[in-house]
């Protein structure tokens, strides 16, 4: 395993999320109920599955894609995101 890699894709999704609306509504979800590790593992299990779908989509992109092209698409689709939330429309 290349450590490097592993330390990079979990600093990037572990500041990604802290503060995200999925964060937040975690802990809405938990001040609501007394089940706290069925809210863990729902939300552990989720973050495991978006995180496989976003390796299996970049695996099977990188095929036909070249690296420096899915880098401008991802960056191009992450301003217009945050524009889209400046704006209140996400």
């Amino acid at each position: 395993m290349d450590l490097k890699i592993f330390g990079t894709a979990f600093l990037t999704l572990f500041l990604a999320e802290l503060g995200d609306k999925t964060q937040l509504a975690i802990i809405v979800l938990t001040a609501k109920t007394e089940s706290k590790l069925a809210v863990f593992l729902g939300a552990s299990l989720a973050l495991v599955l978006v995180s496989l779908l976003g390796v299996l989509v970049g695996s099977v992109l990188s095929q036909y894609v070249p690296t420096e092209w899915l880098q401008r698409i991802v960056a191009v689709a992450f301003i217009i995101i945050g524009i889209l939330m400046l704006f209140g429309k996400l």
